[in-house]
């Protein structure tokens, strides 16, 4: 055996062994438990019940996370979902366990028949996905997972593998998602965005009518409260919008339903610049991949940055205009390590003054706008706080030199993780759980917090004037 299988075989080993865990009580111990029950030997389940399949930038998320108790499942984690890349470069935002019964989630694979309508789009035959997307935080995990152990990275052709299937699919994002024609990506469905029933979203909805009630079943509310879900007219309208697209053979373009949203491209641009890190580890420059983050990072403030509301809205590709409503969407831009210094202190202050509240009415910030008509505590992304958009916000007040803010976010995400049970979100003002507990991303972000902040890309750096 040469050199390069002995160091592969004996980390592997090592990853499925793991270090000697903490004690059994504690948060570490805890979290390392939430993802070892929801690990299927290839991918991690958001939880056993709710969410029985592989979602997209949960694996994303849950892969950051696992990078820290075993580099190789978190490898592993991103590859499944990879290999269930579109010929066209998109990454689905859910594959289907084939050995789950078809009623116990819906959207089922039978009503995306991704095999038969995606064929044109070059949909995989041997697994069933969906047809739609979800936030391109991929790149950025596959980053941080092969930081974590280069050694290993190097040894199994981590980078090498995922590099180009990465590349593709900003290709496609940045392509075929290019429906403003600003230079931005568009979402096409509610849940692309990933805050699948944001009020952000009631506008554009106002113009899809919805399925009929009696044409589909919600499983999501054999798990979940119904007050806690959206309603059943927001999920016939999202019903409608799937069939159309998957009706359409996954066209991109063609739909009422496409906006620009700040959350989605933020994300996008962070992956780019990592995506410059992993040239460079590969022996390429990343020159070219900053220079575009830089592009999109003006098409960004350009297209949403609404300095009456003191953050980025949503824009409304199909009626032209901003989307007068704030989603915790519109703070998550402050991640990226060149926004402007007066851009990034402006969103600080919205994040910490009224609408969000943060260190004064709300322990963890709102997934919507706090004295906005709509706002509920409970109701799916119409108020609830979520760790992903927390930790993505943790990230970004460190990035901007906000260190003690960072800090108290960051304690306040480990209390209330381990005393919600790792839940899916909680009530922004008293830390309640609400959704799903034991929530495989809560736990992941969980471990990420745990260990010690690093910087989540590779950049030229630095704020700008």
């Amino acid at each position: 055996m040469d050199r390069t299988a002995q160091l592969t075989a004996r980390r592997a080993d090592r990853d499925i062994a793991y270090d000697p865990p903490p004690a059994a009580d504690s948060p570490h111990a805890g979290a390392a438990r939430v993802l070892e029950e929801n690990w299927t030997g290839t991918s991690t389940v958001p939880s056993r019940g709710l969410y029985p399949h592989q979602w997209s930038w949960d694996s994303a998320f849950i892969a950051i996370g696992l990078r820290h108790v075993s580099p190789l499942r978190a490898q592993t984690e991103l590859e499944t979902l990879l290999d269930a890349q579109w010929g066209d470069g998109r990454v689905p935002h859910i594959v289907f366990n084939p050995s789950v019964p078809l009623d116990a989630y819906f959207p089922s694979p039978d009503f995306w028949r991704s095999s038969t309508a995606g064929r044109d789009a070059g949909a995989p035959r041997t697994v069933q996905t969906s047809g739609i997307v979800q936030p391109p935080v991929h790149a950025l995990a596959a980053w941080l997972v092969h930081r974590a152990d280069p050694g290993l990275s190097r040894a199994r052709g981590f980078l090498t593998r995922v590099y180009p299937r990465l590349a593709a699919w900003h290709r496609y994002l940045l392509h075929r998602r290019d429906l403003g024609g600003a230079g931005l990506a568009s979402v096409v469905h509610p849940w692309e965005q990933g805050m699948d029933n944001s009020p952000c979203w009631d506008a554009p909805l106002r113009r899809v009518p919805p399925a009929p009630t009696r044409s589909f079943r919600r499983a999501d509310l054999d798990h979940g409260a119904a007050e806690d879900r959206p309603t059943d007219l927001d999920y016939g309208r999202y019903v409608r919008l799937a069939t159309d697209y998957r009706d359409g053979e996954y066209a991109d373009g063609q739909g009422l339903f496409a906006v620009e949203d700040p959350a989605f491209n933020a994300l996008l641009i962070a992956s780019e610049h990592a995506l410059a890190g992993i040239a460079r580890e590969l022996g390429a420059t990343g020159t070219a991949r900053h220079a575009r983050a830089e592009r999109l990072t003006a098409a960004l403030i350009d297209r949403m940055w609404d300095p009456a509301s003191g953050m980025f809205l949503c824009h409304d590709v199909r009626a032209g205009g901003l989307i007068p409503e704030r989603g915790v969407s519109g703070l998550i831009p402050l991640l990226l390590p060149t926004l402007p210094r007066d851009i990034a202190a402006t969103l600080v202050g919205t994040a910490y003054g009224p609408h969000f509240g943060l260190g004064r009415t709300t322990r963890l910030a709102p997934s919507y706008d706090l004295l906005g008509e709509a706002f509920d505590p409970h109701r799916y992304w119409r108020g609830p706080a979520w760790f992903n958009t927390g930790w993505l916000l943790e990230r970004g007040l460190r990035t901007h030199g906000e260190r003690d803010r960072a800090e108290a976010l960051r304690e306040a995400m480990l209390d209330l993780a381990v005393a919600s049970d790792f839940a899916e979100y909680v009530d922004p003002y008293t830390g309640k759980a609400c959704g799903t507990t034991r929530f495989s991303w809560t736990a992941a972000l969980t471990l990420d917090l745990l260990h010690d902040f690093e910087e989540l890309m590779d950049s030229k750096g630095g704020n700008r004037g």
